[in-house]
């Protein structure tokens, strides 16, 4: 049983939805059980022929008795063998559904996050962090998906006897080079088939800082009038007033086009230049980064979590909350000509054969599941 907080479109979901798309079904039958109903993740598990359940959990809110016991009744009836969490509300559940259990069963952790100060989360999710330090010691494994997020919440209190990284993988056969991707995102926004593309795919929240790479793009704006800056997300659209302003106080309206969430992320990521992430904080093992570099697409990402790791020497990394480097990395980029990048490219995409393929990651969790029900 897979315990999630719950499954919008996000890194952490997307990929539990990777993995089950992957998993032996053979030998291991998932079921899904979000805490927070609906999502665009939850949908796709249909196709899957994975059963999903809601225990109608509001976003930021306390199960209440009935959403309690609703969630007795699912662990009742799937009568799992392994419990699997995943993100922090996801795990906590997982631990306390060992109660609903007339018979030991191994509880295995996810986490998704990395800490830069507890003190910048949001109170409920740092208390939320703080009571995870109490019950991990009791789950067989607490599964970190970067190196930087293990050794953050080692340092908060974290066990360091159960706990492993498994970071994320990902599909090369979805994520790939692509011409035709190229020529098709240019024409759908009425560009020159020769228009420079910086990307950024991201929810709109603070840790991802779209202002961090608004103010970039502007900075870069003032040297490369041609380069055209493509964002996509939840609320990245026209309707968020807020970005709408910003955009506009910048005077870069013409450069920068807001796509909202989109389901074509394999086409988007393999149609730009240089793909980017500007977060500011939070991030562990971001998605995005391995997807542009399945696609050959160089990076330019902020020091946040594992993201510089993942990189490597094949794109730039950059401090976080500074748009002037932000813009120099990509002016470098761009000066790097089409053959450079294309060098680059390369090597990110065998970097994430050598590394992250997503049949290895789903081989490390199946192996974690196995020697527990020994």
């Amino acid at each position: 049983m897979f315990l999630t907080t719950g499954l919008s479109t996000g890194g952490a979901e997307k990929m539990l939805y990777s993995l089950l798309s992957q998993i032996n079904r053979a030998e291991f039958t998932p079921v899904v059980v979000s805490l927070i109903p609906g999502g665009t993740i939850g949908d796709r598990f249909q196709d899957l022929s994975i059963p999903v359940h809601t225990i109608g959990l509001k976003a930021g809110a306390i199960p209440n008795p009935i959403q309690l016991i609703k969630l007795r009744k699912y662990v009742h009836q799937i009568q799992p063998d392994i419990i699997q969490g995943w993100m922090y509300h996801g795990n906590l559940a997982a631990s306390l559904s060992r109660n609903f259990i007339d018979r030991k069963i191994p509880i295995f952790w996810s986490i998704h996050h990395s800490i830069k100060t507890l003190s910048a989360e949001r109170l409920v999710l740092r208390n939320i962090i703080k009571i995870g330090i109490k019950f991990a010691p009791s789950c067989q494994q607490v599964i970190f998906v970067s190196q930087a997020s293990k050794l953050q919440h080692e340092a908060l209190g974290y066990s360091q006897n159960n706990s492993c990284v498994i970071p994320n993988g990902f599909n090369l056969e979805t994520f790939v080079p692509s011409l035709e991707s190229q020529r098709q995102l240019r024409q759908e926004l009425r560009l020159p088939s020769n228009a420079f593309l910086v990307g950024k795919f991201a929810r709109y929240h603070p840790m991802k800082d779209h202002q961090n790479f608004l103010k970039a793009a502007a900075l870069l704006n003032s040297k490369y009038s041609d380069v055209h800056f493509i964002l996509a997300g939840t609320d990245i659209s026209t309707n968020n007033s807020e970005l709408t302003q910003l955009i506009q106080h910048l005077g870069i309206n013409n450069q920068v086009h807001l796509l909202g969430e989109r389901q074509d992320m394999a086409h988007l990521t393999a149609a730009l230049d240089i793909a980017t992430v500007a977060s500011a904080y939070g991030e562990a093992f971001p998605l995005v980064v391995g997807e542009a570099m399945s696609c050959q697409v160089p990076c330019v990402v902020t020091d946040v979590g594992d993201a510089g790791e993942i990189v490597g020497n094949t794109g730039k990394v950059v401090p976080p909350q500074n748009p002037q480097a932000l813009a120099t990395a990509w002016q470098e980029l761009i000066e790097l000509g089409t053959e450079g990048r294309g060098r680059l490219g390369i090597a990110a995409r065998n970097r994430i054969i050598a590394n992250f393929s997503l049949e290895k990651v789903v081989d490390q969790y199946e192996q974690l599941w196995r020697l527990s029900n020994k």
